[in-house]
């Protein structure tokens, strides 16, 4: 069975929304019978130049048999990572589609059925954070994920007020977003290191690793990379250097499954701890990210998603959050169904 086809939606922000929402690009891969597989990433297209795109992808595809995954990693054509991820995630849909079998059973079977998540709280002072935090308590989320704005000041009370509020009952994490130079990483470390947090991730605004160790060996808070978090060889840096205790690992920043379960062996390897990122998502993307974290043991802690996978998706059946965690779909390939009437009504005019 081979691809015949492709199709691409560029999925513009929504307006007028409490939380802003990236661009999206839908890749859509068909086989000559009419089977289909979806695929999502965080890029921005145009729409007017999707059918230049198309043809050009079309060429170096169209004939590609679908079991032949791992050889997508070898076309050059399939860049930047993130359009290579979303025809990955596309053929893996079709792929478990043809053989009547959920995603997760083809990456080697369910070790876990519901995933844990991190909410991510951003763009509020501390006392909305800590209403926001109390709120995601009660519907049983018990991770959170303050995502700084680049003021050291404004993050500690923010950590300190839901810390005050719930105590011991909320796993807390920082995101610096790679906002802060050393100086300032490194005395806000000195603040939060009574502050229990299970890590802060990107506290320095750099490519590499070494700085990052180098603040490691300067203070007691767990540190975490997402950023420089490229592909496998990034991965092995960290531990080697022991730059950091988790490493949070995205499939648009790595392109694709297949790269980002050889991420989770290396972290696992290096005695590191890794977790899934998806900073945007209509659905589709959340469930491949279900599907890994599902089939891959040490993908073990809550993974970090964003406020919009809890609020907005193109998808007809969106899968069900309870207690903190997501069902993994069951049904064949992804286990999601696009809502094509929602994907009209988002599609730009023209």
């Amino acid at each position: 069975m081979k691809i015949h086809d492709l199709e691409f939606f560029a999925i513009p922000p929504e307006q007028n929304k409490a939380f802003a929402s990236p661009s999206s690009l839908l890749v859509r891969a068909t086989t000559a019978s009419g089977l289909e597989g979806w695929g999502e990433s965080a890029l921005v297209w145009r729409s007017g130049e999707l059918s230049a795109r198309r043809e050009s992808l079309l060429a170096v595809l169209a004939g590609q048999s679908i079991y032949d995954i791992e050889e997508l990693h070898g076309c050059n054509a399939l860049s930047p990572p993130p359009v290579r991820a979303a025809v990955e995630m596309a053929v893996w849909d079709l792929l478990g589609r043809a053989l009547r079998q959920p995603l997760c059973n083809l990456l080697g079977g369910y070790y876990r059925r519901r995933i844990p998540v991190s909410v991510r709280l951003s763009g509020c002072d501390s006392k909305t954070a800590s209403k926001q935090s109390r709120e995601l308590i009660e519907q049983g989320f018990h991770t959170l994920t303050v995502v700084s704005e680049g003021r050291a000041d404004d993050d500690l009370r923010s950590i300190r007020a839901i810390r005050e509020l719930l105590g011991e009952g909320a796993t807390l994490r920082l995101d610096g977003q790679g906002l802060f130079d050393a100086e300032t990483a490194r005395d806000l470390c000195a603040e939060l290191e009574y502050e229990g947090l299970q890590y802060f991730l990107d506290p320095i605004e750099t490519k590499g690793v070494h700085a990052t160790a180098v603040l490691g060996r300067q203070t007691s808070v767990p540190l975490a990379l997402w950023k420089s978090m490229r592909d496998p060889a990034d991965v092995f840096c960290a531990a080697r250097c022991s730059a950091a205790s988790f490493v949070v690992i995205e499939l648009d920043q790595v392109g694709g499954i297949v790269p980002a379960r050889a991420c989770a062996a290396v972290a696992a390897a290096g005695g590191v701890v890794p977790v899934l990122g998806c900073r945007t998502s209509l659905g589709i993307a959340t469930a491949a990210m279900l599907h890994l974290a599902a089939a891959t043991p040490n993908f073990s802690t809550a993974n970090e998603i964003a406020p919009r996978q809890l609020r907005d998706n193109l998808l007809v059946d969106p899968p069900e959050i309870v207690e903190g965690m997501i069902t993994v779909p069951e049904l064949h390939g992804l286990g999601v169904e696009v809502d094509r009437d929602k994907l009209e009504r988002r599609q730009p005019l023209s």
